[in-house]
């Protein structure tokens, strides 16, 4: 009945309310002189897991037994687009309007982990929310392995202009699968930067790991560099625990294995052959 409904508004409200008074510090602003929860604590106390009736994949970050340093991003968008970029069928256009939304996603995730974000209190119009500093341009380095790493070196530009830029360009013999260094550019003080690497597949590992060795002859130290990359294989990430230990990488796929050509299973093909058209 319509009374019992207004009763059970009024025991939730109660609820609410003492929580508020007696689990939460109080914590007081100027607009608003009495207790409040807010951002974390509020979500533990009132949220609850979400469950999606049509079993989308749900929204997580997860690490591989592989490498501790490794976190895997997903979520029903991320699975959306990469449906769309791992099917052979996809027009170029496609494939650059859903790779590109992608490697967005991807470069806010990267720059959101370095060292330069840092906890903050944000008042907002009607409280206190527990949020986060962004990411200072000046302290950062974007440097990508050429060409397809500049798909996703434009992604952090188009986010952060100010962020300082490296570029470096190493090939895989197509025979051996072993790489080659040919050029690189960095700015001079890269030794005191935070270093965002940017390719977008790992595979073997060997061209990540050579621009890895040529970034630390420069001074730069492996836990300050963040390697971004869209997708990756158990055997790139293995190598990389054994050679580069302190090196943190976040991607959005961790698939099967490297097959006998040394491309990534399922994969999506190659990056810069289908982005680029040649």
């Amino acid at each position: 009945c319509r009374a019992c409904a207004k009763m059970a508004s009024l025991c939730a409200f109660r609820r609410a309310l003492h929580i508020a008074r007696h689990v939460v510090v109080e914590q007081r602003t100027p607009t608003l002189p009495f207790p409040v929860l807010t951002g974390a604590v509020a979500a533990a106390h009132f949220a609850k897991a979400a469950q999606c009736e049509q079993n989308h994949t749900p929204t997580s970050c997860t690490t591989p037994r592989q490498n501790a340093k490794v976190e895997v991003i997903s979520s029903p968008g991320i699975k959306m687009l990469m449906s769309i970029i791992r099917d052979k069928e996809t027009s170029q256009a496609d494939f650059v309007r859903s790779a590109d939304r992608l490697m967005g996603l991807l470069a806010e995730e990267g720059l959101a982990r370095l060292a330069s974000v840092k906890p903050k209190t944000i008042h907002t119009a009607a409280g206190v929310y527990d949020g986060v500093s962004a990411p200072i341009g000046s302290t950062i380095c974007c440097v990508d392995i050429m060409r397809s790493g500049a798909i996703l070196a434009e992604a952090v530009r188009r986010i952060l202009p100010d962020v300082k830029t490296g570029k470096i360009l190493i090939q895989r013999d197509e025979e051996t699968a072993e790489p080659k260094l040919f050029y690189h550019k960095f700015p001079e003080d890269l030794a005191n930067l935070q270093v965002l690497l940017c390719d977008p597949m790992l595979a073997t590992g060997g061209s990540a790991l050579m621009a890895i060795n040529a970034l630390k002859k420069m001074g730069v130290k492996e836990e300050n560099i963040l390697f971004i990359n869209l997708l990756c294989c158990p055997e790139g990430i293995r190598a990389f625990a054994q050679k580069a230990p302190k090196v943190r990488i976040v991607t959005m796929g961790l698939d099967e294995k490297l097959n006998a050509n040394k491309f990534i299973v399922p994969g999506l093909g190659d990056m810069g052959d289908r982005y680029y058209g040649s």
